[in-house]
């Protein structure tokens, strides 16, 4: 028996597809199947093009890296069907909160990857504007474990507050999702997160991807129970679902942004998945997690998953061609631009540390353009 660090997995998990790409819904409820409707084969064909691009440009970062391109590089491969299947199920009024491995998620709402090299390489503090209106509602990049749950919890409260849910009108109802990792359950800003959405009854989806380890500390040392049971302890009703499972992704997060938006309160998923990388390019997964254990998660990849419904559904080898080689051609833009990003202004660092003029920074920036004069002009 290989050791996979799992949880007690109960009978009730969502799932539709089955690790070998068959469709076998296990509904209990029958409450999600319902949104598979929303869905034609167009849809099915961009979720595969979603994963197979992002799994491209994470190849791409984590080489960047090796290459002393980038200072860090925080792969995403193995969690490519949670974060795609929930991002298509949000809507374009909706905010998304992630941490620092959703690179699709980012991708699907707007961002140029590029951003997230550029945030990486050190070029930037943020690497996108999450106002701009192409953005659609992606915020910035949260390094600290665990913190933005509270940014979307306040957030969300805001949204409460204008009244922009539970109108009837899907244009003007707004839903709000923080992503987050196993690890970050483990943190108190996410129960203060669950204390204020419960009270406020926030119209928000807390999307916990439990990729079973915590840098090097496995999921069943931080929690005895699955965590999916986390959240009822605060009156956040939970649900838990097959994560490398895009459809099933897909279908929960739909209907529970709908419950959101229709002003039903927060919620929780609990997406089973597994980080097939290290957790970062400064981490030695070899270190702690056995080889064993790592071909048990990639025998469940979701793209060779999804790849298989689709070959069941006709889908022919000429699509499968020409999506990996869009996402061989995205890759290598993403590649050609992250080398070209200039060395940004020094001044730079100084900028949306506050909204209005500071005298700290005014000092300080006047210190700075002192310092780097005294080098003369050939420093």
């Amino acid at each position: 028996m290989v050791a996979t660090n799992d949880t007690p997995r109960p009978a009730n998990t969502v799932q539709l597809l089955t690790a070998d790409g068959r469709f076998q819904p296990s509904d209990p409820a029958g409450e999600y199947l319902p949104y598979l409707e929303r869905l034609g084969e167009e849809d099915y064909r961009t979720f595969y093009r979603d994963m197979v691009r992002v799994r491209a440009v994470d190849d791409e970062g984590a080489n960047l890296q090796r290459q002393g391109q980038l200072g860090l590089w925080v792969p995403s491969r193995g969690q490519e069907g949670a974060q795609v299947g929930s991002a298509r199920a949000a809507k374009p009024q909706d905010n998304l909160f992630p941490s620092y491995r959703e690179h699709v998620v980012g991708m699907i709402r707007g961002i140029d990857p590029v951003g997230i090299m550029g945030l990486l390489r050190g070029t930037t503090h943020g690497g996108w504007d999450p106002t701009d209106p192409a953005i659609h509602g992606f915020h910035l990049y949260t390094l600290v474990i665990g913190s933005h749950t509270l940014h979307a919890t306040g957030y969300a409260m805001g949204v409460k507050l204008d009244g922009k849910v539970g109108t009837g009108n899907p244009d003007v109802d707004e839903a709000v999702i923080a992503y987050f990792g196993d690890g970050a359950t483990s943190q108190g800003d996410v129960s203060e997160a669950f204390v204020f959405a419960a009270s406020y009854q926030t119209p928000q989806v807390f999307f916990l991807q439990n990729n079973h380890w915590a840098i090097s500390v496995p999921v069943k040392t931080q929690s005895r129970t699955p965590l999916y049971l986390r959240s009822s302890g605060f009156g956040i009703p939970g649900v838990q679902l097959d994560g490398n499972d895009v459809l099933a992704a897909y279908a929960v997060t739909a209907k529970h942004l709908d419950d959101a938006r229709n002003g039903e309160g927060p919620s929780m998923i609990e997406a089973l998945t597994y980080r097939m990388g290290a957790h970062t390019s400064s981490d030695d997964p070899t270190k702690y997690r056995t080889d064993d254990e790592v071909a048990y998660w990639a025998e469940r990849d979701p793209i060779l998953r999804f790849r298989a419904f689709l070959e069941n559904q006709g889908v022919g080898q000429a699509f499968f061609d020409a999506a990996h080689e869009e996402a061989a051609d995205l890759a290598a833009d993403v590649r050609r631009r992250t080398l070209e990003l200039g060395v940004p202004p020094i001044e730079s660092m100084f900028d949306n540390v506050y909204s209005e003029p500071h005298p700290v920074m005014d000092e300080q920036r006047r210190w700075l353009q002192e310092y780097e004069a005294s080098f003369g002009g050939d420093a």
